[in-house]
C-alpha cells in the first residue's frame, strides 16, 4: 500500500470516528428504528479503498464476495445482484430456461406461495407469465406449513417459492421433500433469515435455489444488492446468463479469451466463430452489482455471526419483557428452529379493548417505529386483484395479520435501554387499557 492511499485511509477512518454522534439514547426522544444498517469505520474504509481503485463495475471485489457467501451459506455458487428483487426474478427465471428441456416452467404453469409476504416473492412468479397458488399462514410463526403446501399442489404445479417470514423459518426439511417427491423446484427466499437454522441446516441450503437481499434493513447491507445462491452448477451457469445480459460466454468482462475457445463456437444460425462474448443464448437482463458494493459487503459479510447473535438476544429480551401481557400474541419459532430474527411480530386480539392503529400511534408518538407485516394479505391489493391466481383454502389468518399485525425492530443497532423502553412504553400502553 501506497503511503499517500495509507494517510487517506487513516483518516477515512479517523473522519467515522469524529461523526459519531455521543450524545447517547434519550427515551421519548431518540429515534428507534425497526431496521437499518450498522456501519462502522471498517465499513467506510472498505468503501473509500475500493473508489480508490476505480474499479466501478463488477471485479475482484465482486468475484471475492461470491466466493466468500457461498462458503459461508455452504453453496457451491453465488451471484451478486443489484437487489434482492432482482435475485428473485433471476432464481424464478432460471427455471424456464430451454436448457432444463422438459422440465422448464412455462407460462400458465402454477407455483405455490404464501399471500400474507412482500411482492418480490411473487412478482417473479407472475413476470414469467406463471401462476401463483395461494395458500395461508399460522398466526405465531407467520409462515404456512408443509400441509398446506401439499394441499396446494394441482395437476399444473411445478414449484414452490416460500420466504422464511421475519427470519422464522418454516417447515424447509418437510416442504423440501415434498418437493422432491413430487418433482418440484423449489425456491427458498432467504432475504430475512441468513443465518437461521432449521433442523440444525442452515435455510438456504434446503431448496435448489435461495435468495439473499443486502438492503440496509437485511442482516448485510451493500446499500442496495442481492444474490442468487445454489449447489446445483447447471442452474448456477442459467442464473449467470440471465443476469449478464442473457449471454452465453462465462469470461468476465475485461478478460479476452480466457476459455481459450472464444473464436471456435457456432450456436443458433450464426457463423461459425463468431465472437463467443456477443452470443446470447437466453433473454436476460444486466441485473449485477458494482465492486463498490462488493466491498462494502466483503466488510459487513466479517461480522454476520456477531449481528445474527444481536438479532437474536434483542428479540429474546423483547419477549421475556412483553411474555403475558394480554391482548397480544407473541411471535413463537417454528418447532426445531433457531432463528436469525428479521423483526418481532405482534398480533393485537381482535378483541382487545384497544387496536392495532392505537397502540402503533403510541409507540410512533414516542419514536419506536413499526412497520406492517409488509402487505399482509397481497390478494387485497389493486395490483394482485386481476391477475391470474388461485387461492387454496381461506385465507383468514393472512386477513388477521392485514388488519392486526406489525412488527418492532431487533436488529444490531438497538441496544438494550433502547429495547427495556419499548417494552416499558408497551406494557405501559396496555396497562392503562386494560
Amino acid at each position: 500500500m501506497s503511503e499517500h492511499k495509507a494517510l487517506i485511509l487513516d483518516e477515512t477512518r479517523k473522519y467515522h470516528l469524529d461523526t459519531q454522534n455521543g450524545g447517547g439514547f434519550v427515551p421519548g426522544v431518540s429515534e428507534i428504528w425497526p431496521s437499518g444498517a450498522v456501519l462502522d469505520e471498517d465499513d467506510r474504509v472498505a468503501l473509500v479503498e475500493a473508489a480508490l481503485t476505480m474499479r466501478i463495475a463488477a471485479g475482484h471485489s465482486s468475484r471475492k464476495f461470491e466466493s466468500a457467501f457461498a462458503r459461508k451459506l455452504k453453496r457451491r455458487k453465488a451471484h451478486l445482484t443489484n437487489s434482492g428483487s432482482s435475485a428473485n426474478l433471476l432464481a424464478m427465471g432460471a427455471f424456464t430456461s430451454h436448457l432444463l428441456e422438459d422440465r422448464r416452467l412455462v407460462p400458465g404453469d402454477e407455483v405455490i406461495t404464501v399471500a400474507a409476504g412482500f411482492p418480490t416473492t411473487v412478482n417473479p412468479i407472475l413476470q414469467n407469465g406463471l401462476i401463483p397458488v395461494f395458500v395461508d399462514v399460522e398466526l405465531g410463526t407467520y409462515n404456512t406449513t408443509a400441509k398446506r403446501v401439499e394441499e396446494a399442489i394441482g395437476p399444473r404445479t411445478k414449484a414452490i417459492m416460500i420466504a422464511h417470514a421475519l427470519g422464522n423459518p418454516f417447515e424447509a426439511t418437510e416442504i423440501a421433500q415434498l418437493a422432491e417427491d413430487h418433482g418440484l423446484f423449489f425456491i427458498e427466499d432467504n432475504c430475512d433469515g441468513v443465518g437461521s437454522t432449521y433442523d440444525g441446516q442452515l435455510t438456504g441450503t434446503f431448496g435448489d435455489i435461495t435468495t439473499v437481499s443486502f438492503y440496509p434493513a437485511h442482516h448485510l447491507t451493500m446499500g442496495e444488492g442481492g444474490c442468487v445462491l445454489t449447489a446445483n452448477l447447471a442452474l448456477a451457469r442459467i442464473v449467470e446468463s440471465l443476469r449478464d445480459w442473457g449471454r452465453d460466454c462465462w469470461c468476465e468482462p475485461g478478460e479476452s479469451n480466457k476459455c481459450l475457445k472464444r473464436f471456435d463456437y457456432q450456436m443458433g444460425t450464426l457463423p461459425e466463430g463468431y465472437d463467443h462474448k456477443y452470443i446470447f443464448s437466453h433473454v436476460g437482463y444486466n441485473l449485477k452489482a458494482t465492486d463498490l458494493q462488493a466491498a462494502l459487503g466483503l466488510s459487513q459479510l466479517a461480522k454476520l455471526d456477531s449481528f445474527v447473535d444481536a438479532r437474536k438476544r434483542n428479540w429474546r429480551r423483547l419477549r421475556e419483557g412483553l411474555d403475558g401481557l394480554p391482548h397480544l400474541m407473541l411471535p413463537e419459532a417454528t418447532p426445531r428452529s433457531d432463528p436469525s430474527w428479521f423483526g418481532f411480530a405482534l398480533t393485537v386480539d381482535p378483541d382487545a379493548p384497544f387496536s392495532r392503529a392505537e397502540l402503533v400511534e403510541y409507540l410512533e408518538d414516542r419514536k419506536i417505529g413499526t412497520r406492517r407485516l409488509f402487505a399482509g394479505n397481497l390478494t387485497r391489493h389493486p395490483a394482485y386483484i386481476n391477475q391470474p391466481h388461485r387461492v387454496v383454502g381461506d385465507l383468514v389468518n393472512s386477513d388477521i395479520i392485514t388488519m392486526q399485525t406489525f412488527w418492532i425492530g431487533v436488529y444490531p443497532g438497538l441496544t438494550d435501554e433502547m429495547i427495556d423502553y419499548v417494552v416499558s412504553t408497551i406494557q405501559e400502553f396496555v396497562g392503562a387499557r386494560t
